[in-house]
């Protein structure tokens, strides 16, 4: 028969009453000291960032951005795309480039360089600061803008651009127009955007000491982890034909150690493609005849955009799958540009019948958060459930949707159609993502709408 001792019952039970009770305090402890850091910035912020890096991994999962077409409706009547057509907007929302320096007196059209004079083989410009996008939310625009300035030796960094190109800090995408409103507004330079550039007017322009800063499309890795096609924006600063590559400045891979990457001319060509070959030049206002003279036609922002649209129909026919979207897209975005909005609507038809047979693994699917051309043409087409839907389906495509254009796109064609509370919604909205946006305060004026 076992021997139980007496008391050590009891001596068991009190252990572990002990034992519970630290236990708890324990817990409550660990709760009390979580509860305290994450009252400190410095403990908080980077839980919650990963907390909602995993909350927007399982929706991109669970509703893939890749997945989302969008299928254009059925033109409006011959008739009305007739009436259209003559009509011819005076007053047109200018979402893009409006610099257009004047031209010399004495000449008439800009005169290009001698072609008599070869270009050096090998060009690199000197005296550019470097400044990088890393930790810093959506702040390539601002980094290479800021690059650039300093060429001409402008003495602010990056943080001083981002505040007036991007006031909303998570804003997606700064286009080229902003940069140049940038230049204009807060510098003593002057900057020229242009589309349809090539390389030869590229190189022209560096070895003439002026560096170019140009977007452009690449796959690199996102905020969720994935590698996908996104937009980004690098300045050139020289060039090399013994080794067929532009050099120019990284605000995401480089370093200050190594702040220039090579560009090859083939992957220029590529990458440029995307966004219709624009490109944008800073300057001091007392070179602005020399610059003309380089860039020859591309002077003239009408001359450019034909160049660009001629460009574009050619490789329509010479290229295929995604490079063709672009060059549809390209087409249309050029005769948006010279008022042809039902010819670019026709354009950005193809573009995005041929984005929808595209495997979802080649589809660039954040196009429309950089160009709202189709915008434009649809709705200067009277095609205003395109532009709804076409605006819904970008805003939907992302967890964030932090892109103004196409809330203020949305409301416009809401206006439209009379539905003023939609409308009104979309303003409010827009202007939440970029505070005082002036196409979105006029809409609201436009349609009896208190300011938002």
């Amino acid at each position: 028969m076992p021997v139980r001792l007496p008391g050590v019952r009891c001596y068991n039970q009190a252990m572990m009453s002990k034992s519970k009770k630290w236990m708890l305090g324990a817990l409550a402890g660990l709760i009390l000291l979580a509860i305290l850091g994450f009252a400190i910035p410095v403990i908080r912020e980077p839980i919650l960032y990963r907390l909602d890096q995993l909350r927007i991994r399982v929706r991109y999962w669970l509703n893939p951005p890749e997945e989302a077409v969008f299928i254009p409706e059925s033109s409006v009547d011959e008739a009305v795309q007739a009436t259209m057509r003559a009509l011819s907007p005076s007053a047109t929302p200018t979402l893009f480039p409006t610099h257009t320096p004047t031209l010399p007196p004495e000449a008439d059209t800009p005169t290009p360089m001698p072609t008599a004079t070869p270009l050096p083989a090998s060009v690199q410009l000197d005296g550019m600061k470097f400044f990088t996008q890393r930790g810093l939310w959506n702040y390539c625009a601002p980094s290479n803008l800021a690059m650039a300035l300093s060429f001409w030796g402008w003495e602010g960094k990056q943080t001083d651009v981002g505040p007036y190109v991007k006031p909303f800090d998570k804003d997606k995408n700064v286009m080229p127009y902003e940069l140049g409103d940038y230049v204009a507004e807060h510098t003593d330079l002057r900057a020229i955007v242009r589309s349809g550039g090539t390389a030869a007017i590229l190189k022209s322009l560096i070895a003439s000491g002026f560096p170019v800063l140009i977007e452009k499309g690449v796959y690199m890795s996102d905020y969720t982890g994935s590698i996908s096609w996104m937009g980004h924006y690098q300045v050139l600063t020289g060039y090399d034909d013994s080794r067929a590559e532009f050099i120019g400045m990284d605000s995401y891979y480089g370093t200050d150690e190594k702040p220039a990457l090579p560009l090859s001319y083939a992957d220029l060509d590529a990458q440029w493609r995307p966004f219709n070959y624009i490109f944008l030049v800073v300057y001091p206002p007392d070179r602005e005849p020399e610059l003309l003279a380089i860039l020859g036609e591309y002077a003239d922002s009408t001359r450019a955009e034909q160049i660009a649209a001629e460009r574009a129909s050619a490789e329509i026919y010479n290229q295929a799958g995604q490079a063709q979207f672009f060059a549809w897209f390209n087409r249309g975005t050029s005769l948006m540009r010279l008022q042809d909005y039902y010819g670019a609507a026709q354009a950005y038809d193809s573009a995005f019948q041929v984005y929808a047979s595209l495997e979802k693994k080649d589809r660039p699917w954040r196009a429309m958060w950089y160009q709202t051309g189709p915008y434009f043409a649809y709705y200067f087409s009277g095609r205003y459930w395109d532009v709804i839907s076409l605006a819904t389906n970008t805003i939907d495509s992302t967890d964030q949707p932090y892109l103004e254009e196409s809330f203020y796109w949305r409301a416009r064609a809401y206006g439209a159609l009379g539905d003023t509370a939609s409308a009104g919604d979309d303003i409010q909205t827009c202007v939440e993502y970029h505070p005082g946006f002036l196409p979105c305060l006029q809409l609201a004026s436009e349609l009896g709408l208190p300011q938002p």
